[in-house]
């Protein structure tokens, strides 16, 4: 296969109208959003110094996605995705606009910090689970692993940028810019969502009005009695709560282990980018994941972050975090493409909205033990521990996919309901 080929297979989607639109305008939105993330925890160990100040502004931001990403998930189902769309975009313009005119007028305190993280959790507990089903309204079947691979890609590809960009700005010009830039980032989404060609969105049939709490029972009773579901449910609410913590842990490794200041915290941050995007890119031409490589990585991912706690190093804590990124992304895009491939339409909304619920919903209880622990033990002893919890799950999680002889899973997609 020459290079023009491989390139061709890599970015299919991008060839597709309206997913370039919308993958355009979603890299530089990210990009936006990960600098908010690198500024808003460097603000907040301005004001506090405090571990466990960082941990609450992680809680605060993740417990609406807890609370409310499964009502989400329905009207992900009920109502036309792109108008959802439209509405939470708009909303995350105004938070982030409101912090910037807070931190550069020179008013901003620590109980406004939490306020609007805590407005930014409500807001992507609607738009996350969103945006992730209506990837497969932009694409065919045939394409739709290949646009979650590159939507994984423009991720990755914005956590190398915004951190590193974050970092810069912070250091030359102050925190304020840093939120003001990504409040003006949300635009390009806005504008591309108006210019999409309504004629050539695949729109997923929608469920019947009805009970809002008897359609999140429906999903939540699907994901539970489909085995390879609640086998990537297992394994997503345990690295999602224990190994996903990067916005409480880095902050804390860089400022009190590495001595790295706000570049270095970008340069981390990067790094895990870096080895993530490598990793989509690859990944693009996958067209579906094994659940082999999907513990795998996961279990991968589990070691490298037990060796992260254990290093002093910084370029040695780089590397260790560039393959994070790699194990990372490779697990996550395998979860997320097998969930999408296997769902039906009318349940992927709910399905995916589980999915990010365990993957950002649990971060309030990771991201505040973070914050305890490290305050009690040190942040090196708290990362180490994660680790292990991780790899213990990855473990118990592939005892229990050879219990239901789930391993090398068929091409077919099983839809017999077992009752645990």
């Amino acid at each position: 296969m020459n290079v023009r080929t491989q390139l061709g297979r890599t970015f299919a989607s991008l060839g597709i109208y309206n997913y370039r639109i919308f993958w355009t305008g979603q890299l530089i939105s990210q990009s936006g959003t990960w600098m908010q993330t690198t500024a808003q925890a460097w603000l907040v160990l301005k004001l506090t110094n405090s571990p466990v100040a960082l941990g609450t502004v992680a809680l605060l931001q993740f417990l609406p996605i807890t609370v409310f990403s499964l009502f989400g998930g329905v009207f992900a189902d009920r109502l036309p995705k792109r108008t959802m769309l439209l509405g939470t975009q708009t909303a995350a313009t105004i938070q982030a606009g409101i912090l910037a005119a807070l931190v550069m007028t020179n008013t901003v305190k620590i109980w406004e910090v939490y306020i609007l993280a805590l407005f930014l959790g409500f807001i992507n507990a609607f738009d996350n689970p969103t945006r992730q089903a209506f990837v497969s309204e932009l694409v065919d079947r045939d394409r739709l692993a290949n646009a979650i691979a590159l939507n994984s890609t423009l991720f990755n590809a914005a956590r190398v940028i915004g951190p590193a960009l974050g970092g810069i700005i912070i250091t030359a010009i102050g925190i304020g810019p840093a939120f003001l830039f990504n409040a003006i980032s949300f635009l390009p989404v806005i504008v591309g969502l108006f210019y999409l060609r309504s004629r050539d969105l695949y729109l997923a049939e929608r469920p019947h009005q009805g009970n809002v709490f008897r359609q999140v029972g429906e999903g939540l009773n699907y994901a539970y009695r489909t085995p390879k579901v609640f086998l990537i449910m297992l394994t997503m609410a345990i690295i999602g709560t224990f190994g996903y913590n990067y916005t409480t842990v880095l902050p804390l490794l860089a400022k009190y282990v590495l001595n790295a200041g706000a570049t270095g915290l970008g340069l981390l941050s990067s790094a895990v980018g870096v080895g993530s995007l490598l990793a989509a890119l690859g990944f693009a031409t996958v067209k579906r994941p094994s659940l082999v490589l999907l513990l795998g990585s996961g279990l991968t991912f589990s070691a490298f972050l037990l060796l992260v706690g254990v290093s002093t190093h910084l370029p040695t804590t780089l590397l260790l975090l560039g393959m994070m990124g790699v194990t990372g992304i490779i697990y996550t895009a395998s979860a997320n493409t097998s969930l999408q491939l296997g769902t039906p339409g009318e349940l992927r909304g709910r399905v995916m909205s589980l999915y990010f619920l365990l993957f950002a919903g649990t971060t309030p209880i990771g991201g505040f033990l973070v914050g305890v622990l490290s305050a009690r033990f040190g942040i090196q002893i708290t990362v180490i521990v994660f680790g292990m919890v991780c790899i213990l799950g990855i473990i118990s999680a592939s005892i229990y996919a050879q219990r239901h002889h789930l391993i090398g899973w068929p091409r077919r997609v099983v839809t017999e309901q077992v009752v645990h």
